[in-house]
């Protein structure tokens, strides 16, 4: 049973301040610190920010801290919850203890800090990894998948300090053996590419972005597929490795068109017909696998009428926000074949789960993923990533260390599953749509 919930101010990756809670129970205290997107679509669940401007410029989480201890947590331990056998009733209940569509009462950073410290809770008392606690609450079947990871390395986008739209440039090591070999390969490319941008334009170019990529300066797509095609070949990959791109659309949408000058203050307008062959252009010269919010959140007609001849992932992010009621809309208009899966869009650890499971259930991707300029250094992505099989996600590039946390703990979940009789594998090309993904 829940013996004690607690919660406080602490810091993120970028420093401002984000929700931590410690959930006690007989068998220890369990902590989780909850992420913060620096850029939101208008259809996430809310996370409750303070209004003063004296601390922290208005963005302090004092007010869903103290909706954790004064609300959130009497209200849980009267019930006597078990986290080890109820966690979707633990989730339920703070929802309905909201009772707003989107979490505005009492904040979804709240929430989710309790949902994602209770499965913690939860895994120690039936004595089972994270990962396999939540797959056991997925009710997944079948081996294990350690997934590719998309490695954000060149950054655009209102984040950066280049005149580049497209916010994230990512190489993904689809022909590795294993995670850590994956890994390696990305660090391999990283180093190179820091190399290559040294050379052309100094070593002041090489400083990293919030997702610790670089921001060279330059301009148009094609000049940075190009850099990440070039240090690709620099390391021997060519031909193992694909890109990803997540344009982060919605920035720079405005009035039904496209500008993807905005950065400059050049206006290079593009109507979504000139956006799409855009993209279809680059995907003929690049090994492009995935395409993430490639127009706006709630440009339906642009995302409806290119997926018809997508050949690649196409992944809703802002689009979706791992909301089942958009998940259905987007189905319906058979806008996107992918869904990405960011936990505090939705609120709690059984939403997450149920979205993806909504989303395999139409033979789509999902693409777990981090907060994009924004992170913190807890894990629980990575177990959620195994637990649920989606065989990719993105969590920043191979350096930093809010990023590297998943991608070591990823690491140390692959060494264990090898040493146990659990199959397990890599899934490599097959990162869209595992083979062996079953839910019951």
């Amino acid at each position: 049973m829940i013996e004690d919930i607690q919660a406080a101010q602490r810091l993120d990756s970028r420093g401002n301040p984000t929700v931590q809670v410690d959930v006690k129970t007989a068998h220890g205290t369990f902590r989780a610190l909850v992420p913060s997107g620096a850029s939101t679509g208008s259809h996430e669940a809310v996370e409750l920010r303070d209004t003063c401007k004296a601390a922290y410029g208005g963005k302090g989480v004092l007010t869903a801290v103290g909706n954790v201890r004064t609300v959130i947590g009497p209200a849980l331990m009267e019930k006597e919850f078990d986290p080890r056998t109820q966690q979707k009733e633990i989730d339920q209940f703070m929802c309905d203890l909201d009772g707003t569509p989107d979490k505005s009462r009492l904040g979804a950073n709240a929430i989710l800090g309790v949902s994602m410290a209770c499965a913690r809770a939860g895994a120690v008392a039936a004595d089972v990894p994270l990962y396999e606690f939540l797959r056991q609450e997925a009710v997944k079947t079948g081996p294990y998948v350690l997934p590719v990871p998309f490695f954000n390395v060149l950054n655009g986008g209102r984040r950066s300090g280049n005149t580049m739209a497209f916010q994230e440039i990512m190489v993904a090591p689809t022909g590795a053996e294993t995670f850590e070999e994956g890994v390696r390969w990305g660090s391999e490319i990283y180093s190179a590419l820091k190399e290559i941008i040294t050379k052309k334009f100094g070593p002041p170019a090489t400083g990293v972005g919030d997702e610790g990529g670089f921001a060279p300066p330059i301009t148009h797509l094609e000049e940075a597929l190009d850099l990440l095609t070039e240090a690709v070949e620099a390391r021997g990959y060519t031909g193992r490795v694909v890109f990803g791109i997540d344009p982060a659309s919605s920035e720079f949408f405005k009035d039904g068109a496209y500008d993807i000058g905005f950065k400059d203050k050049k206006p290079d307008i593009k109507t979504p017909q000139d956006m799409m062959q855009l993209y279809r252009d680059v995907m003929e010269k690049y090994p492009i696998a995935l395409l993430e919010d490639p127009f706006a959140e709630d440009d339906w007609a642009s995302w409806s009428e290119f997926n018809q001849a997508c050949e690649v992932e196409l992944v809703g992010d802002d689009l979706l926000c791992a909301n089942v009621h958009r998940v259905w809309k987007a189905k319906e208009r058979r806008a996107c074949n992918s869904m990405s899966l960011k936990m505090n869009q939705i609120g709690t650890v059984s939403e997450a789960i149920k979205a993806a499971k909504l989303a395999k259930s139409f033979k789509w991707g999902v693409f777990v993923s981090h907060r994009s300029g924004e992170e913190t250094t807890d894990d629980f992505i990575a177990d959620l990533t195994v637990a649920l099989s989606t065989g990719h996600l993105k969590s920043g590039a191979p350096c930093r260390g809010e990023h590297v946390a998943k991608y070591n703990r990823l690491m140390d979940i692959e060494a264990e599953l090898e040493g146990s009789w659990k199959p397990s594998e890599y899934a490599g090309a097959r990162f869209r749509n595992p083979s062996t993904y079953a839910f019951i």
